[in-house]
């Protein structure tokens, strides 16, 4: 039997625990997905603070803003930890927590909304249209969380931007670091270096090293009259 992505624990006086592993998706396909649905069957019967667990790399990003809504609209506190990864849609949903703490070891990846679409220009032109306000959409989202300004939050969507737990408590995107000893600090005088790295920066660098460095000769058209003088 497949687990399910939730698995909520229950502590007599202490706050409920959601852990939320697997792919965000709007239906069951495996049985291992991250719904909207099932999460608000279980949402439901919780009761006070919660902590939702976060290990995701994204997925569907309407059924994401669904599961955000529902954290948002929650009475009692809810603090988001981030244990491995919190990519594309995933960080919306963690956006959601009154607090967001990450471990030292996970990352977290902001991008710019992807779609498949089919279809003649016009109907290229929609889809365009359509991730666009998809991506105001997200940035709402990131910038209720960071204080960010809206150009900022874009340009690093565009880069597709990876965060350590540093760098993200730097930007706002996370509060704390998990398991530090003065956690009030975190993001200060901190061992954990930030790092923020782009995919379309590593890949324009490996790109940079697979190119044939540019040989430098004698043009072919010198050799040629070379040759013809040489004929004579």
């Amino acid at each position: 039997m497949k687990r399910k992505f939730w698995n909520w624990v229950r502590n007599e006086g202490e706050p409920a625990v959601l852990v939320l592993n697997g792919e965000i998706s709007d239906e069951t396909w495996f049985g291992d997905e991250v719904t909207p649905k099932l999460f608000k069957s279980e949402l439901d019967k919780c009761q006070g603070d919660i902590a939702v667990w976060i290990n995701s790399p994204g997925g569907d990003v309407f059924a994401a803003a669904q599961i955000y809504n529902m954290l948002m609209d929650y009475p009692h506190n809810v603090t988001v930890k981030i244990d491995g990864l919190a990519a594309s849609a995933a960080s919306v949903i963690a956006m959601a927590g009154t607090e967001v703490q990450m471990s030292p070891v996970a990352m977290m990846m902001i991008h710019n909304p992807m779609t498949v679409a089919i279809g003649d220009s016009a109907e290229m032109q929609k889809a365009i249209s359509m991730l666009d306000e998809v991506k105001e959409s997200i940035m709402n989202a990131y910038e209720i969380k960071t204080g960010l300004t809206r150009a900022r939050i874009s340009h690093l969507m565009d880069a597709e931007s990876w965060f350590n737990a540093k760098k993200a408590v730097e930007l706002g995107f996370a509060d704390t670091i998990l398991f530090s000893d003065n956690a009030e600090e975190t993001g200060k005088d901190q061992d954990l270096e930030a790092v923020m790295f782009s995919r379309k920066a590593v890949t324009n660098s490996l790109l940079s090293k697979l190119m044939p460095e540019k040989k430098t000769g004698t043009p072919i058209e010198q050799l040629e009259k070379r040759l013809s003088l040489l004929a004579h």
